[in-house]
């Protein structure tokens, strides 16, 4: 018997075959998102969601190729963007992703739209999340007019899935939108009245892991999880004391709590509480850079490389991870802090490279430095967390292709973290977390 778990990322569609009884992966299968839509429009950033449903129907295919008995199916998927629906359940928009930037716009003299919701709703809002998009929509008159519905990618795959007409989120999905109070888990009416936006195009909210229809064979969907959940449970050994990094995009930090802590979260500051599947929370430090700041540098060396010798290198990832793997730590180390796309407190915020000097202006001490700043960053929302949450902390997971083909940034971060670090076998955590929703859903687990 096995549990199928999707996962539809930013750049890739993956999905992960398990054995139900021992959560063992049997196989996985990756196929590239190419659903990016061009824009005129610099800030925006949308895919085209009929395509990612196209990708995801390929990648679940493949997985059934060998006829394997299947119990059920999860979902997770990138959070915050959002897509609308119509009344039949066709997207009548593309998919404006949780890297769409409308929210920074000038919404007044004074603030930007997100600034504006925030005023609005004495709820933090940041560009990316769905309220922010919604909004902005909203009042530009974006809102298709056939619109009953809006959605993640990953509600949206679900209901198509699940052959429903209408999208059904959990509370960790409905969370990654914005204006929820997690700790009534639900959508917070009165701030929704304040920002005009009509509750009516939210969907309905459902447990994690409900069963909410089945493929046309008859094998059970469960409701999409958010992405950092699903992740988390697919990568620790144990939910209480582990402490999860994932650097993918984007890179963050994640860590279980049963208590809500939001009086010592919002001391220290950039720390978002989510929901956990069935019950506590989980803390989480988000950066906007992460993989993305790597990417960055991996760009400027091969466009380096093209300008001066007319070759067109097609990657460099491998070249900079053995370089990085070479250099080791010395009194010339460069300073760089890696957080060039802004943060969510801070989106204007950039990054900066100090220190340069004649010993260390060499392209192996720039990679170094990327790798400590991305690291740095990490380790400064753990700082952040509640002592109580810290001192629990027995073992530090890292999940992503960011973290695990590069041997130099894991000990980096081991060494800034000061625990023991695991690598979770076989990767795809979040297609793995994924199918253990589906697992609780269908009743084969307990729990979470």
């Amino acid at each position: 018997m096995h549990l199928i778990g999707l996962d539809i990322g930013t750049t890739s569609v993956c999905g992960a075959l398990l054995e139900a009884r021992t959560r063992r992966m049997i196989r996985s299968v990756t196929l590239d998102n190419t659903a990016a839509l061009r824009s005129s429009r610099s800030w925006e950033f949308a895919q085209d969601a009929e395509s990612i449903w196209r990708t995801a129907e390929s990648v679940l295919s493949e997985l059934r190729s060998d006829r394997a008995e299947v119990l059920g199916i999860g979902i997770t998927g990138q959070m915050h963007g959002i897509l609308y629906v119509d009344k039949e359940g066709n997207a009548v928009s593309p998919l404006y992703t949780w890297q769409d930037k409308r929210g920074d716009m000038p919404y007044s003299k004074e603030a930007t739209y997100a600034e504006q919701l925030a005023r609005l709703t004495c709820y933090p809002m940041a560009t990316g999340f769905g309220m922010a998009t919604h909004f902005y929509n909203q009042q530009n008159g974006l809102v298709p007019p056939g619109a009953s519905a809006l959605c993640t990618i990953a509600d949206y795959v679900a209901m198509r899935l699940a052959n429903r007409t209408r999208p059904l989120i959990d509370p960790t999905n409905a969370s990654g939108l914005g204006l929820y109070d997690p700790r009534l888990l639900e959508f917070d009416r009165a701030a929704l009245t304040h920002a005009e936006i009509d509750a009516g195009l939210l969907p309905e909210q459902v447990p994690s892991g409900t069963v909410i229809g089945r493929i046309k064979d008859g094998i059970p969907v469960a409701t999409a999880l958010g992405d950092n959940q699903a992740s988390f449970l697919g990568a620790v050994p144990d939910v209480r004391s582990s402490v999860l990094l994932n650097i993918g995009t984007g890179s963050q930090i994640s860590v279980y709590s049963d208590a809500y802590c939001a009086d010592e979260c919002r001391t220290a500051g950039g720390i978002d509480i989510r929901p956990f599947p069935g019950g506590g929370y989980l803390l989480v430090g988000a950066s906007l850079s992460g993989g993305k700041s790597y990417a960055l540098l991996e760009r400027f060396f091969r466009e380096v490389i093209t300008s001066f010798t007319g070759s067109d290198e097609s990657s460099l990832y491998e070249t900079m991870n053995r370089m990085a793997e070479a250099e080791t730590a010395d009194e010339f180390e460069l300073k760089v802090n890696t957080r060039f796309f802004g943060t969510r407190a801070d989106p204007l915020a950039r990054g900066t490279i100090d220190g340069v000097c004649p010993d260390n202006w060499t392209p192996g001490h720039l990679i170094r430095g990327f790798l400590e700043g991305m690291a740095g960053e990490l380790a400064g929302y753990y700082d952040l967390l509640p002592p109580s949450v810290r001192e629990r902390a027995k073992a530090l997971v890292v999940s992503g292709n960011g973290v695990r083909r590069n041997g130099a940034l894991r000990r980096i971060l081991e060494r800034l973290f000061g625990l023991p670090l695991l690598l979770p076998d076989g990767g795809e955590e979040a297609s793995r977390g994924a199918a253990i929703c589906a697992g609780v859903g269908c009743g084969l687990y307990a729990s979470f």
